[in-house]
């Protein structure tokens, strides 16, 4: 019997599933703790093992950990001093940016403080041609000045990045190597180890920001690997990447660059291990939790993949206002639309939710932890969707009253009833989110009407149906135990590692002996981070691909080739596989321009992981436990509530009604149906004249 632990801290909960080598799932939440992440993360582990009557030692599967540890650093910059060494005349490249206006018509447009200040950003006489020709080496008496300069200036971690250090990485190893050597108790990284890719702004932004959080994560995740040694786990912690991967924790901690989207990445996950279950190739998956809101395209039950994405979003969450970060990703929107966004009233005297959210600390009002805000969460309650005895299985009671106040004093800013005012942060939320959705999928070329979506996290599955309608998508997918799926989504995906290097080169001119020693450098990096974190070198598997461009072109196009090209070296198919891919997203292809590669992609992949169910639903048709009034479709309407686990297999209802599980409710808004699938989903459809 073996037992499997994942654990998905965010930023109002913490997520904990125990999984079974049979399927049983033993769940729980618990608030996140801020101050101190591995309070929350033991005190919800061992909730899960005295509720499963097992002990630490009964743990000989994996353990699994998704944490906004970096984000959370980034966000609200708990990092500590960090310095930037550029090639000397290029100091100002974290302010200058790349030069360009997200927004051309918009005066008030922000963007974020670069993580790294003017008086911290270090100058040294180097220089690396566009070939990879070695111009200006940097000195030993230079190197001795800059150290002690850094020493000086009180920075704790260093990023070197240097102009065309991702065609030949010497001059920053030299650099490094040193500082390291004079520097001893200082992190020190390199852009050419962490983002080896064109372009010197995102280049030198990827590296800062993974400089800055090092002296947060690494310390973090050795003492988590310490604290589970000491209390009896036998496993050494793997750690979820923003790509979907799943890597060792001394490999994430000297990386924690692609740790930022780990529990977003791992509900994405989830929902394609989901759609591989139920045969469904494409979907939209819709996680909605206490902070923000989530959407991913699935296409051929595989989720899109960014080369590109940003954090710490600075102004309404638009695209371009925030730090870039070039390291792969699965590609998310996210928007500030969660349990805890707080709704406010702009200076138009409009109605406003988020993105500020009230978190889980003081959390929405109704938490009874001092919050006085007005917050989803709050409206969902004095709207009847959620029950304060109720939440999470009657374990946390929720404060009514102080809920009530709080949409009072909304009301009395709208001028508007209480009730009126919660169904306005109903319907605001629900259309962000669904515009949100929309956008990202016209943006990607992809046509979003009639895919289902698949609902997930503590919110998601209360407000899916509303999004669904905006969508126009065929049916609403509720799985089971969908308000832990994130960490679910760990314990299902397997062992990956995706790594990206540029190497420019006209496709018709290609070097094949250079993009052998290109490829075979990634490989046997994705390589030996999978063999750490206990992967059998017989069962990794190697996908690669590239970023692609016609000649002349400021974007690429990604592509997955089917085959290696270092075997086929057929640049005919390559070409056929980009102009396909090209002509899906733009509608056009300009054949009679020269195809490019800008860089060479690489995934590196262990064994996939079966499929249990997590759960067997009823076996008998299950009634209502109660009714109760609910105002979000109509005044005092008297609905149904269900428990989930009474609902069997087979069985539909027809709404308006709830359905409660104990960590989220699922709402069925009237002339929809709710219907129990073969393996547990709630599979709700819109009701049409044929049914």
């Amino acid at each position: 019997m073996t037992y499997s632990l994942a654990v998905d801290i965010g930023g109002t909960f913490t997520d904990i599933v125990l999984r079974n080598s049979d399927g049983r799932l033993t769940v729980d939440k618990t608030l996140t703790t801020h101050e101190d992440l591995l309070k929350g993360f033991f005190g919800g582990v061992n909730a899960v093992l005295a509720n499963a009557g097992i002990s630490s030692d009964a743990i000989d599967g994996v353990i699994v950990h998704a944490t906004t540890v970096v984000t959370n650093a980034l966000i609200e910059r708990k990092g500590p001093p960090t310095a930037l060494v550029v090639t000397e005349g290029f100091r100002d490249v974290l302010s200058i940016r790349n030069e360009h206006r997200y927004d051309m018509y918009d005066p008030q447009i922000e963007f974020p403080e670069p993580l790294v200040s003017p008086a911290l950003t270090f100058g040294i006489a180097e220089r690396i041609l566009a070939d990879g020709t070695v111009l200006v080496q940097p000195s030993d008496d230079d190197i001795a000045t800059l150290a002690k300069a850094i020493r000086d200036s009180g920075a704790q971690s260093v990023a070197v990045c240097f102009l065309n250090s991702f065609i030949n990485s010497a001059n920053e190893a030299l650099v490094a190597g040193k500082l390291s050597r004079l520097l001893n108790d200082v992190f020190i990284c390199t852009s050419s180890d962490v983002a080896p890719q064109i372009r010197e702004y995102p280049r030198a932004s990827t590296a800062a920001v993974n400089a800055y959080t090092m002296p947060i994560s690494q310390p973090y995740l050795r003492r988590l690997s310490d604290r589970l040694r000491s209390e009896g786990f036998s496993n050494t912690p793997l750690i979820m990447l923003s790509s979907g991967g799943v890597v060792g924790a001394e490999t994430a901690g000297r990386n924690p660059v692609r740790m930022i989207e780990s529990g977003p990445a791992a509900g994405a996950l989830a929902a394609c291990h989901y759609a591989e279950v139920l045969g469904i190739d494409r979907l939209m998956s819709f996680d909605m939790g206490g902070t923000t809101a989530k959407a991913c395209l699935i296409e051929n039950r595989t989720p899109l993949i960014t080369g590109l994405f940003e954090v710490d979003r600075r102004y309404r969450f638009k695209e371009g206002s925030g730090l870039p970060v070039t390291v792969p990703s699965i590609d998310l929107i996210e928007i500030g639309a969660g349990g805890g966004s707080i709704a406010h009233v702009d200076g138009l005297g409009l109605l406003k939710v988020g993105p500020e959210s009230a978190g889980s600390n003081p959390g929405p009002a109704c938490y009874g932890r001092g919050g006085k805000n007005a917050t989803v969460t709050d409206a969902d309650l004095v709207l009847g969707l959620i029950d304060a005895e109720n939440f999470l299985g009657g374990d946390m009671h929720l404060d009514k009253p102080a809920t009530e106040r709080a949409l009072q004093a909304l009301a009395d800013d709208l001028d508007t009833t209480p009730v009126q005012a919660a169904r306005g942060i109903y319907r605001v939320v629900t259309e962000a989110m669904a515009s949100a959705a929309r956008a990202h999928a016209t943006d990607r070329g992809v046509d979003y009407r009639g895919l289902p979506l698949f609902a997930f996290g503590g919110a998601g599955p209360l407000h899916a149906c509303g999004v669904a309608e905006l969508l126009q998508s065929s049916s609403v997918i509720v799985p089971p135990r969908s308000s832990v799926l994130s960490a679910f989504g760990t314990l299902v995906t397997p062992l990956r590692l995706d790594l990206v290097r540029s190497d420019l080169v006209r496709l018709d001119n290609i070097d094949w002996d250079r993009t052998e020693k290109v490829i075979g450098e990634l490989e046997k990096e994705g390589r030996a981070a999978l063999m750490e974190a206990g992967c059998a070198p017989s069962d990794v598997e190697i996908h690669i691909g590239a970023d692609m461009r016609y000649f002349g072109q400021q974007h690429e196009v990604t592509v997955t080739f089917d085959a290696d090209p270092r075997r086929t070296r057929d640049i005919g198919a390559l070409a056929t596989l980009f102009a396909d891919a090209y002509r899906t997203l733009y509608g056009v292809n300009p054949d009679h321009v020269p195809v490019e590669i800008v860089s060479w992609r690489i995934i590196v992949n262990g064994p996939a992981i079966r499929f249990h169910p997590a759960g067997q639903p009823a076996s008998a048709e299950g009634q209502p436990k109660t009714h109760r009034s609910v105002h979000a479709w109509q005044d005092n309407e008297m609905v149904p509530v269900y428990d989930r686990k009474d609902l069997a297999v087979g069985q539909s209802v027809a709404g308006p009604l709830i359905i409660e599980e104990r960590e989220t409710t699922t709402a069925i808004p009237p002339n929809w149906i709710a219907t129990i699938d073969s393996i547990g989903c709630i599979v709700a459809t819109k009701k049409t004249k044929t049914n």
